[in-house]
Order: C-alpha cells, then sequence, then structure tokens
C-alpha cells in the first residue's frame, strides 16, 4: 500500500479554527452596521460618499446583519455536528 493513501488518524480539533472564525465574523456581521464606530465612520464613505445613502439605510444594514445570522447559525450546526456525531 502506498504511503500517499495509508489511513489518516482522525484529527477532531482540524475543523475548530474554521467554526470559530465563521462564529466570530458572523457576530462581527450582526454587530458591526448597527455600530456607529465601525459602520457610519468607514473608510468607504470617504472615498466614495455616493455610497454613504445606500451603505446606512436599513435595508442593507439589514441584510448585512442577515448573512451575521446565517454565519453565527451554519457555525453552531457544525459544531453541534461534530460535538454529537450529527451526520446531517
Amino acid at each position: 500500500m502506498s504511503v500517499l493513501f495509508a489511513e489518516q488518524p482522525p484529527r477532531p480539533l482540524a475543523p475548530l479554527p474554521w467554526i470559530l472564525t465563521s462564529f466570530l465574523v458572523g457576530v462581527l456581521l450582526v454587530f458591526a452596521p448597527w455600530s456607529s464606530l465601525l459602520w457610519e465612520s468607514n473608510w468607504l464613505l470617504q472615498l466614495w460618499p455616493g455610497l454613504r445613502g445606500l451603505l446606512l439605510s436599513p435595508f442593507v444594514r439589514g441584510a448585512v446583519t442577515g448573512l451575521g445570522l446565517v454565519n453565527v447559525l451554519l457555525a453552531l450546526h457544525d459544531a453541534y455536528s461534530r460535538l454529537f456525531g450529527d451526520d446531517d
């Protein structure tokens, strides 16, 4: 048998950085659009003032928050399936 096809030992902590990163990016995307420090003083708003109305609209803020919630839920689902062996 070739060394390339040898069985690898299971690495239970391998997905941990991916899950943690996905969770933290999701939390950032949930709270950043509603923070005046992170969202309203954005460098994009200074370089392209035409984007100000679009980026500060509640619709765009809500869409970014929704993407953050999806990220958080996917990270939690992935962590749950890794911990409890759920194969969904």
